[in-house]
């Protein structure tokens, strides 16, 4: 998980006003990092079309399409920490946590994330972090 979340894939206390600005800003995060191309953005809108990314527990976790495998050039993630939250399809999501998985990787992290998120503890001390660090020493400890 360190590698995949770095530290400047971390933005905290952010605030949108639709779940289409998060999923842009959170892919925008995975192509700063050089992880995927821009083309990613799109599909990660375009999967959120087909079928809601919200996982619940104040979590969504928006990522491409199959379609968009070319445009995926290494695994990583992205983290948008919303203390206020922000309607997601009618749920209140609080931390939105992009994916960029090659070759097949995102399956694993999809699965680590969603263990992690099952504890509600996990959830509220990610969600009142005040630092990129904490969010990631909190992940680390949930061993994803």
């Amino acid at each position: 998980m360190e590698n995949l979340l770095r530290q400047e894939n971390i933005l905290l206390n952010q605030s949108f006003q639709t779940q289409e600005e998060a999923i842009k800003q959170a892919g925008q995060l995975l192509v700063q990092s050089g992880a995927v191309t821009e083309d990613y953005i799109q599909a990660m809108l375009n999967r959120e079309a087909i079928v809601s990314t919200y996982m619940g527990n104040f979590l969504a976790i928006p990522h491409g399409t199959d379609e968009a495998k070319s445009a995926v050039l290494d695994s990583s993630l992205s983290l948008l920490q919303i203390p206020d939250g922000l309607d997601w399809n009618g749920e209140e999501v609080k931390v939105v946590i992009g994916i960029a998985g090659k070759d097949g990787t995102h399956l694993e992290l999809l699965s680590q994330i969603a263990i992690a998120f099952s504890d509600e503890d996990n959830v509220e001390q990610i969600v009142n972090a005040q630092t990129a660090e904490e969010i990631r020493r909190i992940l680390e400890e949930a061993d994803v």
